[in-house]
């Protein structure tokens, strides 16, 4: 990825402005969840056109595209088409935008990745085009293998062979990444738009810095919070490290080993300053103590009437001991200087250890309906053969819907490479007061990157929505609805604890993620894995968004843009059924798409034209002309910025 020698998109403002208008409900779900992601990990902030001069305007058009930069041309039409509704896919178009290139178009690239021209096929070669340093900056930062802005080793390839070879052969199944911003995506990011803080992030910690923090001991309490890196009754490492690293790995303990009931210790964040109103507090927490023994969630708010703070309690956490590191998150609705409390405190009855915490993230943003622990999965991959799904425990939507989700943990027969996975509907008490077919109903399902930093986790994620219109043809000719009551639809389970119900048809796709990215980053740690489990009603996002009552004076100029994409991945399907098909693997977007064949549009005008001197081929009225800097030594970037027009063609929908 390279920032081009455009200006940022506005440079005015902390991010650029978009207009919604995809005809997908779940791809504006998806893009609204990108958008999300980039006010935690960043300072852009998205907002919804309100006249502005110039502007993204997204819609469906055939494939994934975007030009990069600001294009001073009015509406800047960005296309999120069919397949394209994934959150890197959408991360990594709206990155275009915001000025950036494929990271293999960077001057440098041929120090990196050897580019084998011969495997391409004939007519796509343009795609493998570099800009030099005149043109792009890198920003200071090294070569990305793993930027979500990197062409896959198979991109555009007339065979099987790769048309990418990295010079260090470790990177080769790296690049061409789609689960999300790697560090230096982000650190380039951040350093184009002078970002010094995010938009939505609040505080991380994993403790293993003497000061923690900023936290504090909390006043009138009876013990204290200990920073230690193992505990003889449990746990005997911490969560960030597991014990891997020699001289770290602490957490903070309350011990309850000692003292009296009732004896509490009040552990408390530095000054937090809100912006949104909700927040989601994240945090691991292990109970080696007695079962009285808890730990209670508090905030401390604090404005001119109370200046030294008041309490407020938020949730009790009642985990029954274990020796386990389990995953919690807590909603708070706060929008007032505060501190989160943690207090623990010790019941009656005997104990041998205490309360701990580990890996805290803090952010403006919801947090999950539910997380499904997978224990042992290292264990559970192993034994399960290719073609057999496990299942999730059934899980209560917000409307009262139970749902469940199915895992292909080492592939379909299809797609062996690859986990697949699959969202479904299953009978509940509260089905006879539902609405039927379930109607516009977005599930996530995201395999947690289990980094103690919120802001460098990479996870994988996939979203489905229950179409109520959608249905299929029996064999009677009679319609079937997908997303119908479990009872009508779906196959009767009958548990080994004699429970029963019906499960509904899945959907969802099998290519969820590749096995070798599976085992990166830190899907799997301590042999578990966390999927993070979110249904929300989506029904708002069929309204039209109401057009700005200040509409632009200045006519909008003609633009270029890409040539949508002629073939385009096969879409998030439903699971192998009787009633469905199985999925093919998507294209490049996915890391599991090493084996398709990406195209793109036709080549643009510049692709014909030579500029001397260092010049740079735009295009001005869909003509290419060849523009200079005013200095071949220090050429003005802002003339190149606001003039280029150079749209990027997707691989496929990269």
């Amino acid at each position: 990825m390279q920032m081009n020698g455009m200006e940022p998109i506005d440079s005015r403002r902390p991010g650029p402005i978009a207009v919604l208008k995809p005809e997908e409900i779940n791809a504006k779900g998806v893009i609204l969840r990108a958008f999300e992601q980039y006010r935690l990990k960043s300072c852009i902030d998205f907002k919804l056109w309100e006249g502005e001069p110039n502007y993204i305007g997204v819609f469906k058009g055939s494939g994934c595209f975007s030009s990069v930069g600001n294009q001073h041309v009015g509406k800047q039409r960005l296309s999120i088409g069919s397949n394209c509704d994934r959150i890197a896919t959408i991360e990594h178009e709206f990155l275009h935008a915001l000025g950036f290139w494929h990271e293999q178009s960077r001057s440098d690239r041929d120090d990196y990745v050897t580019i084998m021209w011969d495997r391409i096929s004939e007519g796509r070669e343009h795609n493998f085009n570099t800009y030099n340093d005149t043109t792009s900056s890198a920003l200071n930062v090294p070569y990305d293998y793993g930027s979500m802005m990197h062409y896959s080793k198979n991109a555009f390839r007339n065979g099987i062979e790769p048309t990418i070879v990295t010079k260090i052969p470790a990177f080769m199944d790296v690049i061409g990444q789609r689960m999300e911003f790697s560090d230096n995506d982000l650190l380039k990011l951040n350093r184009l738009y002078n970002c010094t803080t995010s938009a939505t992030f609040l505080e991380t910690c994993s403790f293993e810095l003497e000061n923690i923090c900023g936290m504090i001991q909390g006043r009138g309490d009876s013990g204290d919070w200990a920073r230690v890196v193992q505990i003889p009754g449990g746990p005997l490492t911490d969560y960030t490290n597991m014990g891997r690293c020699k001289g770290s790995g602490y957490f903070m303990h309350f011990s309850t080993a000692v003292g009296t009931a009732g004896d509490q210790a009040f552990l408390e964040s530095r000054f937090l300053y809100p912006k949104r109103g909700f927040q989601c507090l994240q945090f691991f927490y292990h109970h080696s103590g007695n079962a009285e023994d808890h730990v209670n969630i508090w905030v401390r708010e604090y404005d001119k009437a109370h200046p030294n703070g008041t309490l407020r309690f938020i949730q009790k956490i009642t985990a029954a001991p274990q020796d386990l590191w389990e995953l919690y998150h807590v909603s708070l609705n706060v929008s007032k200087k505060f501190r989160v409390v943690f207090e623990g405190k010790k019941g009656a009855g005997l104990s041998t250890g205490g309360l701990s915490i580990d890996d805290i993230n803090l952010s403006e943003t919801e947090c999950p309906d539910h997380v499904w622990r997978i224990k042992n999965f290292t264990h559970v991959r192993e034994t399960t053969p290719v073609g057999q799904d496990i299942h999730s425990p059934r899980f209560l939507s917000k409307e009262g819907y139970t749902f469940q989700v199915s895992l292909y943990i080492n592939g379909t027969a299809s797609s062996p490479e690859n986990m697949a996975i699959y969202f479904r509907l299953t009978s509940g008490t509260k089905d006879s007061t539902l609405k039927w077919p379930c109607p516009w109903k977005q599930a996530t399902m995201m395999l947690l990157d289990q980094n103690p930093d919120i802001r460098q986790q990479m996870s994988n994620q996939r979203s489905v929505t229950t179409d109520p219109d959608e249905f299929e043809v029996d064999v009677t000719g009679n319609k079937v609805y997908f997303w119908d009551d479990p009872r009508k639809v779906g196959a009767l389970v009958n548990e080994s604890d004699g429970t029963q119900y019906y499960r509904g048809p899945g959907y969802g796709t099998s290519v969820f993620l590749s096995h070798s990215r599976a085992n990166s980053r830190d899907f799997i740690k301590g042999g578990d894995a966390f999927f993070l489990l979110t249904v929300e009603d989506v029904s708002k996002l069929l309204e039209t968004q109401p057009l700005p009552t200040t509409m632009p004076t200045e006519p909008t100029p003609i633009t270029t843009e890409p040539t949508p994409i002629t073939t385009e991945p096969t879409p998030i399907t439903t699971e192998p059924t009787p009633i469905t098909t199985n999925p093919t693997p998507n294209s490049t977007d996915s890391s599991a798409t090493d084996s398709s064949t990406p195209t793109s549009p036709p080549a643009d005008p510049c692709d014909d034209v030579t500029c001397e001197n260092d010049g740079v081929c735009v295009l001005e009225r869909a003509a290419a002309v060849c523009r200079y800097a005013r200095s071949l030594l220090r050429p003005s970037w802002r003339t190149l910025r606001r003039r280029a027009v150079m749209p990027v063609c997707e691989v496929s929908a990269c």
